[in-house]
């Protein structure tokens, strides 16, 4: 574990050298942040207690979804691009053979990345947010921590989801197809452009029962204090089954992508 640990640490590391990269990331997110906030305040001035948040509530939504939209990739660009061209030019071969677990080595960078992320990119949007408009903040330290807890939970499953779009490679042999579907997947049902609350009927339920709803929208209700207790137990629970279920997915065509490297090798 100790040699997962460096590599997290190395994955934090290496984000942290863009300097200029990050400076304009917080750019983006700020400018986007405005955007989508001034939409909301028109939509929530015509239809207030719009899905059971009123505006302080969407607003804090707003801002939370630019604070975790890289630190949970909803949108991807993440490892997986870069594990796509080691599949591509055949130098994933060299890393099936290390004496290191693929699918955590890459967890273990990816984790790195989310906490720079979270610290470089993600609190100062939300900073700017509390400047300009009135946002809800947890009173309680336990929010913050039960927050903290969702986050981690919902960048596992977002490794998760990228980790099985990577490996998709082995048999498509250029997963842009596959990251496309994810990245619009990502945006539309992790509730970045609108909280999933929203969404009407059967297409609200699916939306809501999908994995992507655990990146965002899950982190942001138990901020707004929309779950305690049990129900925090029970959105824990569900963040934590869809990680588990697609890491054991991932495992095991990670398995079938080895056998076929060393049949294709021998």
């Amino acid at each position: 574990m100790r040699l997962y640990a460096v590599v997290a640490a190395g994955g934090f590391r290496r984000y942290a050298t863009y300097r200029i990269e990050t400076v304009a990331g917080v750019f983006t997110n700020t400018v986007f942040g405005f955007i989508l906030a001034y939409t909301y305040v028109a939509l929530w001035d015509e239809r207030p207690q719009l899905g059971g948040y009123d505006m302080s509530q969407a607003l804090t939504y707003v801002w939370l979804g630019q604070a975790l939209l890289m630190t949970c990739v909803m949108m991807g660009g993440g490892f997986e691009d870069e594990l796509i061209e080691r599949i591509r030019t055949g130098d994933v071969a060299v890393d099936l053979y290390r004496p290191v677990d693929l699918q955590l080595w890459w967890l273990a960078g990816d984790l790195g990345r989310a906490a720079f992320q979270l610290l470089g990119r993600g609190i100062v949007p939300m900073v700017f947010g509390s400047l300009a408009f009135d946002l809800v903040m947890p009173a309680s330290p336990g929010t913050w921590v039960a927050f903290l807890v969702a986050v981690a939970l919902g960048v596992v499953v977002s490794f998760a989801i990228r980790y099985l779009v990577a490996l998709s490679a082995f048999w498509l042999m250029d997963g842009a197809g596959a990251a496309q579907m994810a990245f619009l997947a990502g945006m539309f049902f992790s509730g970045l452009l609108l909280p999933l609350n929203l969404f009407p009927g059967l297409l609200g339920e699916v939306a809501r029962a999908l994995p992507w709803s655990a990146l965002l929208q899950v982190p942001a209700d138990v901020f707004l204090g929309r779950h305690t207790g049990w129900g925090l137990v029970r959105v824990y629970a569900f963040q934590a089954g869809w990680a588990l279920v697609l890491l054991l997915a991932g495992r095991l065509l990670q398995s079938v992508a080895t056998r076929r490297v060393v049949v294709q090798g021998g």
